[in-house]
């Protein structure tokens, strides 16, 4: 469930295909977002998702696979 909401995120604010991204994308290299990018797409997993991201967390975040444990784990 996480995923396929994070991959509308990700697909509204990159303007690509969900079904391209995986677990397995990275941000940078695979999807060629920049660092500003990167904090849009935070700012949209927050609202999606009603959770907060503390920045130490959401700088070490590199993948779609990655970002998908940081919301399971904030909602524990």
């Amino acid at each position: 469930m996480e995923l396929e909401k994070l991959q509308e995120v990700i697909a509204g604010i990159l303007n690509v295909d969900p079904r391209e991204i995986t677990e397995n994308t990275t941000f940078l290299d695979d999807l060629g977002a920049d660092s500003l990018d990167v904090y849009q797409i935070i700012m949209g997993i927050e609202d999606a998702f009603q959770i907060e991201i503390p920045a130490e967390k959401a700088e070490r975040i590199t993948t779609v696979g990655e970002a998908v444990e940081l919301i399971k784990s904030s909602r524990e």
